[in-house]
């Protein structure tokens, strides 16, 4: 099993419920009113029909507020963009506090399955509970991989190959340009980046690396145009 740092869990779960609740707050003072921000019914309402916030699916016959529609109203509204946090810290809590508390041993560890034949891909899956979802690239994902700790007189030790499902990808297809990549030493996301943006390798940012890596390990994993358009949040067009 996997230590739990106790007092660290208790920690965070205050920390995630005074952020949930700074969210409600923010949402109320923006909307005037306080609704129930679970219920869907509500929320449509309030954002599409009270505010005046124009629906992104014009030919829609009936308000969502699933993920993908608020996501496409982000960085306009600021409503919609404290109700997307309000989501994430709210499933971080049920997900990972909620759900920890519920799998946790009296000896303070907790025991996942690690599944070998489930995914299509081939990769492993983890569940009850899933630990290899933790988010990586925000605070609050960075906050919750802390509880978890080494046993007294342990270390914990992070191994991984370097891109080895791109450099078989590479071998197996003989692609000259990947091959040549790998065989330069450069980051083949950079040298992704920099053919499907058209700009010189030193010219690539962090962004452009990020959706070219995107770009890298969706072929290799099947991923369609569409599928791409939402990750990296380009039209599905471009995508293509």
């Amino acid at each position: 099993g996997f230590a739990v740092d106790r007092d660290r869990l208790d920690e965070i779960d205050a920390k995630l419920t005074e952020l949930e609740q700074r969210n409600v707050k923010r949402i109320s003072e923006l909307s005037g009113v306080n609704i129930n921000l679970n219920s869907p019914k509500q929320l449509a309402k309030l954002l599409f029909e009270d505010m005046g916030i124009p629906y992104p699916d014009k030919t829609a016959k009936t308000y969502s507020t699933k993920a993908e529609i608020l996501q496409k109203l982000s960085g306009e509204y600021e409503i919609v963009d404290e109700l997307l946090k309000y989501r994430f810290n709210s499933k971080l809590k049920s997900t990972f506090i909620d759900g920890l508390r519920k799998t946790l041993r009296h000896d303070g560890t907790v025991h996942t399955s690690f599944n070998q034949m489930a995914t299509t891909t081939g990769r492993l899956s983890s569940t009850d509970p899933n630990l290899q979802n933790i988010p990586t690239r925000t605070d609050e994902g960075k906050l919750l991989r802390s509880m978890f700790v080494a046993r007294k007189g342990n270390m914990l030790v992070d191994a991984d190959y370097s891109q080895i499902e791109l450099k078989l990808l590479a071998h197996f297809s003989g692609d000259p340009k990947m091959v040549e990549a790998f065989r330069s030493g450069n980051d083949i996301h950079a040298a992704t980046a920099a053919e499907v943006f058209g700009v010189a390798l030193e010219e690539d940012t962090s962004q452009m690396r990020r959706d070219a890596k995107a770009v890298n390990f969706g072929i290799v994993y099947g991923i369609s145009n569409y599928g791409l358009s939402q990750n990296i949040h380009i039209a599905p067009k471009k995508a293509d």
